[in-house]
């Protein structure tokens, strides 16, 4: 069934850096016949020769809630209405956001090349298996390693993990030389080769092919620009859950503090990830737990902390071992710096610093519907205390909306005595673990 066409629809045209030379002919009389033109500052002046004298211009440059109202005003007036846009307004481009704010019926889209077809085909190089990301964000400054999701090169550096091409729309800020940085800051410096394509369709055109990022990092660049990155070498493929424990540095002379491969295997299980879990590693030791819950989390994000500097310093070489960009770990006690984390799918205590009861009444308190707890223990004192915290929680809640068990684990490993092999105990660990229900699942209990 074909849908009901708008006869007074916006047309949403996207137009390039050429100007009247990029649109249609179709385009260009939707332009020349508009009663109110909507488009950014340099889009507007590009084009002023092609407007009707009385056409009422609006500059959306730092006011894009607003256009919608201007399109809503436009129609029912009974006006012809045109929105510019760069390039394929469908493409990190303001027609998904009319289309939210209005209704795709109410939109005319004639999109154009983008930017970053053409810069692919200045250079030679196929798009259609690449990854595009938009740093056309927020200025969160240079990265970081361990940034958190709000910073605006988050996305890419997620993405650099696992893609072999992208297509980067940048801003000023967020600019080549800058993701240059991120890729050197990342450890990832010899994995990628960049190129940059400035000021298409203009006389300043300039394309800085087959760059290094060490050779970027130190350019400067002009702020109409698009960055093509592509792999030099695969990306690593580590297994996502069971590393071995000689695959994490651990404290020396005591090596041996970490959550055990088995224990670990199963204290994952029993958190129940999902790929979008946001996570705390509270107590995070050498990161082991953290780490691989980062694996599984890709599109999640992993917050740990740890209170003693020498592990703190182990964990962060775990964390640049791992390649992974979805992890932040901070020096603290627990429960301080826990207020400024969003609240948890899933949490792990594998230490508390002596606050165990506090701690596990914050964390009841912030975890979301359908969230769960894991602590790890190897003493009968912390066992104690962390059921009496869980049974006060779950009587104190509403019915059915706190659950808690307990699992003990004893592995024996194998180990080898003259011409044969004994097995050896490891010690039990308790496995107290938490559920915060949904409350339809509180419902039917």
């Amino acid at each position: 069934m074909n849908p009901v066409k708008d006869p007074n629809p916006c047309r949403v045209i996207g137009v390039l850096d050429d100007g009247v030379a990029s649109l249609s002919a179709t385009a260009l009389a939707h332009l020349r016949t508009a009663d109110v033109v909507i488009g950014g500052a340099r889009t507007l002046a590009l084009l002023r020769h092609e407007f009707k004298p009385q056409a009422r211009l609006h500059d959306l440059g730092g006011q894009l809630k607003a256009v919608p109202g201007w399109v809503r005003a436009a129609r029912e007036a009974h006006l012809a209405c045109v929105v510019l846009a760069t390039g394929d307004p469908l493409c990190h481009g303001i027609a998904p956001y009319l289309a939210q704010q209005l209704c795709v019926q109410a939109l005319d889209i004639l999109p154009n090349l983008s930017t970053l077809q053409l810069a692919c085909a200045r250079i030679g190089l196929a798009w259609q298996e690449a990854r595009i990301v938009s740093v056309h964000g927020t200025d969160a400054g240079e990265w970081a390693v361990g940034s958190p999701p709000g910073h605006g090169l988050y996305a890419l550096a997620q993405a650099l993990r696992g893609e072999r091409r992208l297509l980067v729309l940048t801003s000023p800020a967020n600019s080549p030389d800058r993701i240059a940085r991120l890729l050197l800051a990342e450890g990832l410096g010899d994995d990628y080769q960049m190129a940059v394509a400035e000021n298409l369709l203009q006389a300043e055109e300039r394309l800085h092919t087959e760059l290094s990022p060490a050779q970027a990092a130190a350019m400067r660049f002009a702020e109409l620009n698009v960055v093509l990155l592509w792999r030099l070498r695969p990306a690593p493929q580590p297994p996502c859950l069971g590393l071995p424990d000689s695959a994490y540095e651990q404290r020396q002379p005591d090596k041996g503090l970490i959550t055990k491969q088995e224990v670990r295997a199963v204290s994952l299980a029993r958190l129940q990830l999902r790929p979008t879990s946001v996570v705390w590693d509270i107590g995070a030791g050498s990161g082991s737990v953290g780490l691989e819950a980062a694996r599984l989390c890709r599109r999640g994000h992993v917050w740990a902390i740890e209170k003693n500097e020498a592990d703190h310093a182990i964990a962060r070489r775990n964390h640049a071992r791992a390649g992974l960009s979805n992890y932040s770990l901070q020096l603290g006690r627990a429960p301080e710096g826990l207020a400024d984390w969003p609240d948890p799918d899933a949490v792990f205590i594998g230490g508390s610093g002596g606050e165990l009861a506090e701690l596990i009444n914050r964390v009841l308190q912030r975890l979301r519907p359908g969230g769960h707890l894991v602590m790890n223990f190897v003493t009968l004192e912390n066992l104690a205390t962390a059921t009496a915290a869980l049974q006060a929680a779950s009587t104190q809640a509403a019915p059915g909306t706190v659950g808690w068990d307990v699992l003990q684990i004893q592995a024996a490993r194998s180990k080898p005595i003259l011409h044969m092999h004994r097995m050896a105990a490891e010690n039990p660990v308790w496995l107290v673990c938490a559920h915060r229900a949904h409350p339809e699942e509180a419902l039917n209990d």
